[in-house]
This record gives structure tokens, C-alpha cells and sequence, in this order.
């Protein structure tokens, strides 16, 4: 999951830069989103110089699915730049780990974000977590949060951070999230499909032993190895996604 995973994230953020660098350039084939756009979608770049963070693309949506590819902005709110309060999830020790430094953030900190309507800068101004909400009256905010351990995912921490560049319009009219969008938040919708997954790893295994046993154990292997390398690879995708969305 560690290993594995941070390679399939480090894909997708470089297919998605790129794909969102000619949308903000605007060649005349694609713009870049300024509303409520596809899950999964790459919608802005986000650059925090204190904590290493460097043209790293955010994508639309923030369940666990959405979070294999980077961070990911929670569609109910405003993208990052525009008037009201924006948020950002991020995982905190798999694919990647894009927030694993998130916790370093220190007040002053500065924060840009590049989306379809420009550039936006922000300040970090006060750190909260689940147990402790932090009231900020400024209208215009940058959410950003992880889970606040990288062993044990129980609560979540979030930075807030107050906008200093001119705030752009807002178009609204955002779908609501999903109970999978949310904080910690796993999607148990992929849970009888794990088991099946679990089940045919066992069966696979078990019918490779076998041919092993009775046949020759290279030809076993050889003909076992794709089947179990497919399964495998469709078991961890389901538990990747029964994982909390910020681990």
C-alpha cells in the first residue's frame, strides 16, 4: 500500500499536470474548470514553499477514490481564489503522502494556488482539528486538511488560511458531498466486492498450490502468476478505497 501506491499517484499527478497546464492555457481546445466539474478531474496547482509542496495538482472531489490521484477540493465549496470558504483534502501516508508534511505549517506561511480564474495567494493563519473548531470571521478562507496522525487515522487537523490576493466570482450552484466525501471518511460501498476479491485470492492460491503439487511447479506458476498479479491488484484497489479518505 505504501510503496505501490506513491507510484501510482506520482502517474497520475503527471498525467493530470499536464493535462491541466493546457487547460489554463487556454489553446483554444480546453479551459479549465471554474465550477463544479467530473470527480476526479484536476481543477488547480497548488504550491506551499514551507512544506516542499510544488506545482502539485488538485483534483475534483475528496473521496477515497478521488485521493488515489493527489489532493482533492470538496465539491460543495468554492475553488481556491473565489469569494467564501474553499477546502482541500489530502492524505497524510499513502499515495503518496501529498499532505505528509501538512502538520509543519506554521502561521505566516504562505500559500498559491493556480486555477482556470487566475492566481490566488493566502496566509496561514490558525490550525484546528476535529475536536477543535477554530472560528475565523475573514470571508474568504483556504481549508486545508490531513489526518493528524500517520499511523493511526482517528481525527483530522486542518490549517486555515485567510485569502491576500483579490477574490474572483464564485458561479456556485455545487452539488452536496457524499458521506465518502467527508473527513475520515472510507467508502464502504466497495466492501462486499474486497470480500469477493479476498475470496478469489484464496481460491487462486489454493488452485496454484495444487497444480504445483500434482504437476510441474513452474508451469503452475507461470500459468497462476497473471491470474493472481489481476486479483491481487483488484484486492488492493478495494481496500485502498475502505481506507479513510485523509490516511
Amino acid at each position: 500500500m505504501y510503496g505501490v501506491s506513491g507510484l501510482q499517484e506520482a502517474r497520475a499527478q503527471r498525467t493530470l499536470y499536464q493535462t491541466l497546464k493546457i487547460e489554463l492555457a487556454d489553446l483554444g481546445t480546453y479551459v479549465a474548470p471554474i465550477a463544479a466539474t467530473t470527480p476526479g478531474a484536476p481543477v488547480a496547482i497548488l504550491n506551499i514553499p514551507a512544506i516542499g509542496i510544488d506545482k502539485m495538482v488538485v483534483v475534483e472531489g475528496t473521496s477515497p477514490e478521488n485521493l488515489t490521484l493527489g489532493p482533492g477540493h470538496l465539491i460543495d465549496t468554492p475553488l481556491p481564489g473565489e469569494y467564501g470558504v474553499s477546502a482541500i483534502f489530502g492524505r497524510r501516508a499513502t499515495f503518496g503522502a501529498p499532505f505528509g508534511r501538512l502538520t509543519q505549517l506554521k502561521n505566516g506561511d504562505k500559500i498559491t494556488v493556480i486555477t482556470g480564474q487566475g492566481k490566488a495567494t493566502y496566509k496561514v493563519v490558525a490550525k484546528g482539528d476535529s475536536s477543535l473548531y477554530v472560528k475565523n470571521p475573514y470571508p474568504n478562507q483556504l481549508l486545508l486538511f490531513t489526518s493528524c496522525s500517520a499511523l493511526m487515522p482517528t481525527s483530522y487537523c486542518y490549517y486555515d488560511a485567510d485569502l491576500t490576493s483579490s477574490p474572483v466570482q464564485n458561479p456556485g450552484d455545487r452539488p452536496a458531498p457524499t458521506t465518502a466525501d467527508l473527513p475520515l471518511a472510507g467508502d464502504t460501498s466497495v466492501l462486499v466486492l474486497t470480500m469477493m476479491w479476498a475470496i478469489a485470492l484464496v481460491i487462486v492460491s489454493a488452485a496454484g498450490t495444487i497444480a504445483a503439487a500434482r504437476w510441474s511447479p513452474w508451469l503452475a506458476y507461470l500459468a497462476v502468476a497473471p491470474l493472481l498479479l489481476a486479483v491481487l491488484w483488484n484486492l488492493y484497489q478495494s481496500l485502498a478505497a475502505l481506507l479513510p479518505n485523509l490516511y
